[in-house]
């Protein structure tokens, strides 16, 4: 078995806007984590139904996101991600591409939103060393975008020692979790205490 690659890299508009879809989001996300699945096992982790999950999970073959794993048969053929992360550009002079990749970061950080609301609501479940060990802050700094860039990249080296275990289970230590990590960095255009600005 070959090694999954670590990204995709989304370039083409059609490709950004049609990842930038919440289910197609979710459906890769759980793929990346739980899979191989079919359409079936998709619509029950999803609540979505089989229809929608089959359509979603072809739109997503059709750009190389996912692609259907060895085994079963007819439609409960299994999928699987073709990548650990999904990447796409930061900035573009193609207005097209461009237009795409902001409405595909608004679907991402609205899908963050859910899903850290959706922890925050149920972290009273969670054993007391979970609550604690969770982060939930922000942190404001004056950078330049050098320093930011520097910044993201030293995260960046500080978290790839523990993207193997995703792969391989017998990597992770007794009591591991998943735990997801967002990155978010921007220009913070709130006016300075006091309204002026």
């Amino acid at each position: 078995m070959t090694e999954q690659p670590r990204s995709i890299q989304l370039t083409d508009p059609r490709a950004l806007r049609a990842y930038a879809h919440p289910t197609r989001m979710t459906l890769v996300g759980m793929l990346r984590r739980e899979g191989p699945f079919t359409a079936t096992r998709a619509a029950e982790l999803t609540g979505e139904s089989v229809a929608s999950c089959s359509y979603h999970l072809r739109m997503l073959a059709k750009y190389g996101l996912v692609e259907q794993a060895p085994g079963g048969k007819g439609r409960e053929k299994p999928w699987q991600a073709t990548a650990r992360f999904t990447e796409w550009p930061d900035h573009s002079d193609d207005v097209a591409v461009a237009q795409a990749a902001d409405a595909l970061n608004v679907a991402a950080a609205e899908v963050y939103f859910e899903r850290i609301v959706r922890a925050v609501e149920h972290r009273h479940t969670l054993p007391q060393e979970w609550q604690e060990a969770e982060r939930f802050g922000d942190t404001l700094l004056h950078l330049t975008p050098e320093e930011l860039t520097t910044l993201g990249e030293r995260v960046d080296e500080l978290l790839r020692p523990y993207e193997e275990r995703e792969a391989d289970p017998a990597r992770r230590p007794e009591g591991a979790q998943p735990v997801a990590i967002v990155h978010i960095a921007f220009v913070d255009r709130l006016p300075p205490a006091g309204g002026e600005g």
